[in-house]
């Protein structure tokens, strides 16, 4: 059995956010591989890690800027190392590239961290975001300098592919569109409550993720007051792990804004509401709280950067909005037609059986590995960029890792 290293930048936490269900996601797929596997972290688990020993995976301590993983890294002899997100291949990926260098190297973004940062930045700024803004940015320049460095990168959006291959040109043979891994949904596995059977909105999402927080604070100022002024006795709930004290203290039974924070069953009070509200303003990647949404039959209003890459041209599973008033009147309108509502929640298993189909995503990614076990080689020099980059007169990570340790040795 080969083995197979992934080095997370935090342990999955699959229960607080989409990123943790990704994660296990492609450790399930690589089970199925045939791989042993081992996850490494430097970080700190929490209450909500993930319990991966149960699931026959060896779980190891890390830490950063040490020379103790070139020898942990030789023992593993990984034919594969998975990076969970371009941070830690700046960390690790360079020790990799010395001590195992016949492993294949793969990034998984999750998102696109520059992107993200990027709108995020330009939204509290009151300007537009542009693709020059994004490539201007620094921490642009090191994750695409991590996507090159790297044999094969995971991209969960569609959009962040067409950014990467149309806008800079990044070779196909080194990204790949890999979204959420999902059963297929069926009429028969359908037992959700009716349209009568449901009310009330709902939100949610983890306080750590800022788009999430902000996207609260827009509905708590600007939404909800619109939605509440003709439906007086609808409620939204608001749900999330981490949430700060700022979104707290927003809780108002009166206003019907009920702040609840962590639930352990989230699926089960999603499928209590008739509609998920996601106003987010910036992010990027795909946004694991619409697709709990369709798993669970709630049709969702959202806006362009809320849907961004997660459907293609398939029709939306509510309504896809970018202005404030538009944004709460389509709201009301599909929590009280009862026709619109039962076309959004097809629309959504037809996005769910034809972009998530786990069963054709895992086979991809299984075949795309195999031909990169073949020939390795080939396969890089097919990638000069990322062959420069590797050179170690462009190793700066390398040798400012160098310069922590040995610095922290002295003391």
């Amino acid at each position: 059995m080969k083995n197979l290293l992934i080095i997370g930048y935090v342990w999955p936490e699959p229960n607080t956010t989409a990123a943790g269900h990704r994660m296990l996601q492609l450790i399930y797929a690589l089970k199925t591989f045939g791989y042993q596997i081992t996850f490494g972290s430097a970080s700190v688990k929490t209450e909500f890690s993930s319990d991966l020993d149960a699931l026959g995976v060896n779980c190891v301590s890390l830490k950063l800027n040490h020379h103790s993983f070139d020898d942990f890294v030789k023992q593993v002899d990984p034919a594969i190392v998975v990076f969970d997100r371009f941070m830690v291949e700046e960390q690790f990926g360079w020790r990799v590239a010395e001590f195992a260098p016949n492993a294949i190297r793969i990034l998984n973004t999750e998102d696109l961290h520059s992107l993200r940062k990027t709108r995020e930045d330009c939204h509290k700024k009151g300007i537009e975001w542009t693709t020059g803004t994004w490539l201007a940015n620094d921490s642009t320049k090191r994750e695409i300098a991590s996507i090159y460095r790297s044999d094969l990168t995971l991209m969960v959006s569609t959009f962040e592919m067409d950014l990467l291959t149309e806008k800079l040109d990044v070779p196909n043979v080194i990204v790949m569109h890999l979204p959420f891994m999902l059963e297929n949904v069926t009429k028969e596995q359908q037992k959700w409550p009716s349209y009568e059977g449901r009310q009330d909105f709902i939100t949610y999402g983890n306080g750590k993720h800022a788009p999430n927080v902000d996207s609260i604070k827009y509905l708590k100022e600007s939404i909800w007051p619109l939605i509440r002024k003709v439906l007086p006795q609808a409620n939204l709930k608001i749900y999330g792990a981490y949430l700060p004290q700022q979104i707290q203290q927003m809780h108002n039974p009166k206003e019907g804004f009920h702040v609840l924070g962590w639930v352990e069953n989230l699926d089960a009070e999603i499928q209590k509401a008739r509609i998920c509200l996601a106003p987010l303003r910036f992010g990027a990647g795909i946004k694991g709280k619409l697709v709990d949404a369709m798993r669970n039959g709630a049709p969702t209003v959202t806006t362009p950067i809320g849907a961004e890459g997660m459907h293609g041209k398939l029709p939306w599973n509510g309504s896809i909005v970018d202005d404030t008033v538009v944004f709460a009147e389509d709201a009301i309108a599909l929590y009280q037609n009862k026709e619109q509502w039962e076309q959004a929640q097809s629309n959504a298993i037809r996005i769910l059986n034809e972009f998530y189909n786990k069963t054709l995503l895992e086979e991809r990614l299984r075949k795309t590995i195999e031909a990169m076990e073949l020939d390795l080689p080939a396969h890089r020099n097919l990638n000069f960029i990322g062959q420069l980059l590797q050179h170690q007169t462009v190793g700066s990570a390398k040798y400012m890792a160098k310069w922590i340790e040995e610095k922290n040795r002295k003391k």
